[in-house]
């Protein structure tokens, strides 16, 4: 018997159900290549048919928690389970209910977008018309290039067909790695209003991305950093519970600004964002003098406000302190 038979058959004969409220439960993981920890003591949960958002740069540990998550990768400690089973004796069975789609466009770019549905059908033992309900408003997009090469293919039209493919067995939990990466902003835009529509079918999605602007789209957000969790709430919930005042500061040339506002020793946070430049001072404390004293440095037309903080002066100034404390 194949591993494909053997997979199709555990699933059919299988008594498991989702019982649970948690559709996935990570439980102290860790993860370490050589000397780099990818992972270090993760703990989460993830409802059903939640949107959540695992959000932070490159090398924060989101792939490798994914790989973890869709059975494709061995934690070095702790325990993951995913719709009640553990996914490091269930795979079989979970890689039949989870739907992935990897960073990297991985397809076959010589099969035709219509190919490549149909050999995926047949991998998970359904066919194209089963499930089309599921992927119907995604493939209309596509349908125009049914008989094109998936290699020659826009971004943004790999990017749905990636995730056709990921839902054409009709999974219970999608898990989508950074997905509109290298993508245009139109195509953004519409690949969420897509999840969105997905989690109204009750499938649970799990998405990672470095935009903190989709942060904002998630029902809940894990912010990650260097292996570790920083926060996990909602993001409206992060941001209200910031409890540091933010200041934009304006001027001519920001080059020399953030240089000069650097060298300042009442403000301990200074990141440029835009046409301005976020600062926290030292203690909460304001310098009045802020702006005389830019003008004296010969700055033109130097301009301070205060303003409320967004999701992404909230994660660096997290992974500032938590730089601070290492």
């Amino acid at each position: 018997m194949t591993a494909l038979s053997k997979t199709a058959c555990l699933l059919k004969h299988s008594s498991t159900r989702l019982t649970k409220h948690s559709m996935i439960v990570a439980d102290n993981i860790s993860k370490q290549y050589g000397s780099t920890k990818a992972l270090e003591h993760i703990s989460l949960s993830v409802d059903k048919s939640e949107l959540f958002g695992l959000i932070g740069p490159d090398g924060a540990g989101k792939t490798t928690l994914f790989r973890i998550v869709t059975t494709l990768l061995l934690p070095d400690a702790g325990k993951m389970t995913v719709m009640g089973l553990n996914t490091n004796k269930d795979y079989l069975i979970l890689r039949s209910r989870i739907g992935y789609m990897p960073g990297r466009f991985s397809l076959y770019h010589d099969l035709t977008v219509e190919e490549n549905l149909k050999f995926y059908a047949t991998v998970f033992g359904t066919r194209l018309e089963e499930n089309y309900h599921l992927i119907r408003d995604i493939y209309l997009h596509l349908e125009p290039f049914k008989k094109r090469a998936a290699g020659k293919l826009s971004g943004g039209m790999k990017q749905k067909l990636a995730l056709c493919c990921a839902l054409i067995h009709a999974p219970d939990l999608v898990v989508l790695d950074e997905p509109t990466t290298g993508v245009d902003a139109v195509s953004r835009t519409e690949f969420w209003e897509t999840l969105k529509a997905l989690q109204s079918k009750e499938i649970t999605i799990i998405v990672s991305t470095p935009y903190m602007d989709e942060a904002m789209m998630c029902d809940r957000v894990a912010l990650l950093q260097k292996g570790k969790i920083l926060d996990i709430d909602k993001p409206d919930s992060i941001i209200k519970g910031f409890g540091k005042k933010i200041f934009a500061v304006r001027a001519v040339d920001k080059f020399r600004l953030i240089q000069d506002l650097r060298s300042i020793p009442g403000i301990e946070s200074v990141n440029p964002f835009g046409d301005s430049v976020h600062i926290i001072f030292r203690g909460d404390s304001y310098d009045g003098e802020l702006t005389r004293k830019l003008e004296k440095a010969g700055h033109r037309d130097p301009s301070v406000e205060q303003i409320d903080p967004g999701i992404e002066d909230v994660f660096l100034e997290l992974m500032r302190t938590e730089e601070n404390e290492q």
